[in-house]
């Protein structure tokens, strides 16, 4: 009774493209908690020149859970990023949050475009690493006053060990183990 008079249906938070159920609430917020606890537990690789950020190993998994994990890095990179030592706060917690965003999201819809395929999921987290590097490594340039190369190579450096490496292997593993492609 409760719906509008002319929809007879009640289509989910966000309609058919973008429906959350209480279990994709719950992934969305284990992978916001895992992903600040591991910028918080690992500040010392998390944040510097070259942030081997741990956390950023969850940014594939993107492919096999979809808009809870997109979601979830999102917001566990903001409530990391608390932490930032930067000069503006305000900038690494809202542009840090966007990059994971946007690699997030292309990781997932690169991967999917050829579902189980080793070469698509690798290709999902190169263009990640990419988009975290040159997001993050730019507006840490600019705060920082440093020669732009510098930071665009230390975000490389630490996103290629993160993502294209340990991310990778716990998105292959997790694979083999069953787990279904969103």
């Amino acid at each position: 009774m409760g719906l509008h008079p002319f929809r007879h249906i009640n289509p989910g938070v966000g309609g058919k493209d973008l429906r959350f159920n209480s279990k994709d609430i719950a992934l969305t917020a284990i992978f916001a908690a895992l992903y600040a606890v591991l910028v918080l537990v690992l500040s010392s690789l998390s944040f510097g020149l070259v942030q081997v950020r741990i956390a950023d190993a969850l940014i594939p998994l993107s492919v096999i859970f979809g808009w809870p994990a997109v979601i979830g890095v999102t917001l566990g990179c903001l409530i990391g990023n608390v932490a930032s030592p930067m000069p503006s706060i305000v900038t690494d917690l809202s542009l840090g949050a966007l990059a994971n965003f946007i690699a997030s999201v292309f990781a997932w819809k690169i991967s999917v475009l050829k579902r189980d395929s080793i070469i698509s999921d690798f290709a999902g987290c190169t263009v990640a690493t990419i988009v975290i590097t040159f997001i993050v490594g730019t507006y840490l340039a600019i705060l920082t006053e440093m020669e732009l190369w510098v930071w665009w190579l230390g975000i490389f450096t630490g996103s290629l060990i993160s993502i294209n490496l340990i991310g990778y292997l716990i998105l292959q593993f997790m694979k083999k183990a069953g787990l279904k492609v969103t």
